[in-house]
């Protein structure tokens, strides 16, 4: 997976993000889980990229970086 293939997988995440924010402003109950598995997958996507981009401006293969769990993820501290 290519930087161009995460970036197109983040778009179209935050679209489903909006869209599932946007029927529970609507009155309609929100999908808790679908939301909370949407916003996991694009905290893994922007970790990803950002580990890419780490390793190519250290001369690295950026293609080694790993998806990591989203427990690893989640855990980060802001």
């Amino acid at each position: 997976m290519n930087d161009q293939d995460i970036l197109g997988r983040i778009q179209a995440l935050v679209a489903e993000e909006h869209d599932l924010r946007e029927a529970s402003g609507a009155g309609h109950a929100p999908d808790r889980a679908r939301l909370r598995a949407v916003e996991e997958s694009l905290d893994q996507c922007w970790d990803l990229l950002r580990q890419r981009r780490a390793k190519m401006e250290s001369g690295e293969n950026p293609n080694d970086a790993a998806e990591r769990p989203v427990s690893e993820v989640e855990g980060y501290r802001q």
